[in-house]
C-alpha cells in the first residue's frame, strides 16, 4: 500500500506501527468489533471471511504479504465488516487509526495510498459478484484456484486450503466443489495430497475460469 511513498514517510509509518505475531488458527479480529487499526501482513496467510447467523462461513479472500487488512475502518472508524483468521503462522504490523490520522496531516499522500487500496477492494468485489452471475461452479472453483496459485511465483503451486475452505471461497457446497476438483484432477490440471491441492496446469485452469482461449 505504501510503496509509492518516499523513504522518510515509510520510516514514519514503521516507527508507529506495532509488530504482531499470530499462530495458525488465531483470529486477528472479529466481524463487528471496533475497527481501530490497519493490519499489514509481512509473512504468512490470512483468511478474510463473514459468518452467517447459522454459523456458516463465507470466505471472501486469502491475503498474503504485502497485502493489508482494515482499510475501510482506518478511514471511518466503523466496526469490522468481516473477520480474519491466520491460515498459517503470520507476522504483521498494526497501524493504529489515531496514529495514521496524525501522519496524514503531515503527508496527505498517505491518504491517497489508502484510497488506491480501497479501489482494489471494490474491483475485486465487483469481479466476484460478476463471477456468480456469469460462471458456473466449476468455473468459479477454477478461478479461485488461479487467484490462489498466482500469489506464488513457482510453476507448480501447493495451495494450503482444504476443500471446505475452497467451497467457501467459490460459493458452493463442499460436495459440488469436491466433484469439480475430481474433474480437474482427472484432466491432469491438479492433484490432491491429503488436505492440500497441487496445481499442475495453471494455463488450463485459467482457460476454464474464463480468462480467454479455448478450454
Amino acid at each position: 500500500m505504501f510503496a509509492g511513498l518516499d523513504p522518510q514517510a515509510r520510516r514514519q509509518i514503521a516507527g508507529v506501527a506495532v509488530q504482531r505475531h499470530y499462530r495458525r488458527g488465531h483470529l486477528l479480529f472479529f466481524e463487528g468489533e471496533p475497527g481501530e487499526s490497519l493490519i499489514m501482513i509481512r509473512s504468512g496467510a490470512v483468511s478474510v471471511f463473514r459468518t452467517a447467523a447459522t454459523g456458516e462461513r463465507a470466505m471472501l479472500h486469502v491475503a498474503r504479504a504485502p497485502e493489508v487488512l482494515g482499510e475501510v475502518s482506518l478511514l471511518d472508524g466503523s466496526p469490522r465488516s468481516a473477520s480474519a483468521e491466520a491460515l498459517e503462522d503470520t507476522s504483521a504490523l498494526a497501524l493504529a487509526r489515531s496514529s495514521f490520522l496524525e501522519l496524514v496531516h503531515g503527508n496527505p499522500k498517505m491518504l491517497d495510498a489508502v484510497l488506491r487500496s480501497m479501489g482494489m477492494i471494490v474491483r475485486r468485489l465487483t469481479e466476484q459478484s460478476s463471477d456468480h452471475v456469469f460462471l458456473d461452479l466449476p468455473g468459479r472453483v477454477a478461478k479461485t484456484l488461479v487467484r490462489l496459485a498466482e500469489q506464488h511465483s513457482s510453476p507448480m503451486t501447493t495451495i494450503e486450503l482444504n476443500q471446505t475452505q475452497l467451497a467457501e471461497m467459490a460459493g458452493g457446497s463442499r460436495q459440488s466443489v469436491n466433484q469439480a476438483i475430481g474433474i480437474f484432477a482427472n484432466r491432469g490440471w491438479l492433484r490432491t495430497e491429503g488436505r492440500k491441492i497441487v496445481v499442475v496446469d495453471l494455463p488450463a485452469l485459467r482457460r476454464r475460469a474464463g480468462f480467454g482461449g479455448p478450454e
